[in-house]
């Protein structure tokens, strides 16, 4: 899968150094995959949730941390839209509109 956009993961990761490791294994984890549907991701990140209108979240860091992203299988591209701690996830009203 293409990701974009890594600076994203880095500026973040700056901020909160504990998400540096966890974010960059999702990175590696997710460019080194082939995700055709959902079923695929979720085979890959068990925790992985489908929010609608193409956006899933993903626990980071055994939930200390979350990651909105589209993910576009046509294309094989995944945008980040979101990297926050759960608290500011759960501030969030509609993840499908992130």
């Amino acid at each position: 899968m293409r990701i974009v956009t890594f600076k994203r993961i880095q500026k973040y990761s700056q901020s909160y150094p504990d998400s540096d490791i966890p974010l960059r294994n999702w990175y590696k984890t997710t460019k080194e995959s082939d995700w055709s549907c959902f079923a695929d991701i979720k085979k890959t990140f068990n925790s992985v949730d489908s929010v609608g209108n193409d956006r899933f979240v993903f626990n980071i860091k055994g939930n200390d941390y979350r990651l909105i992203a589209i993910v576009i299988f046509a294309s094989r591209k995944v945008y980040i839209r979101f990297i926050g701690t759960h608290s500011e996830y759960d501030k969030i009203k509609n993840c499908s509109t992130i």
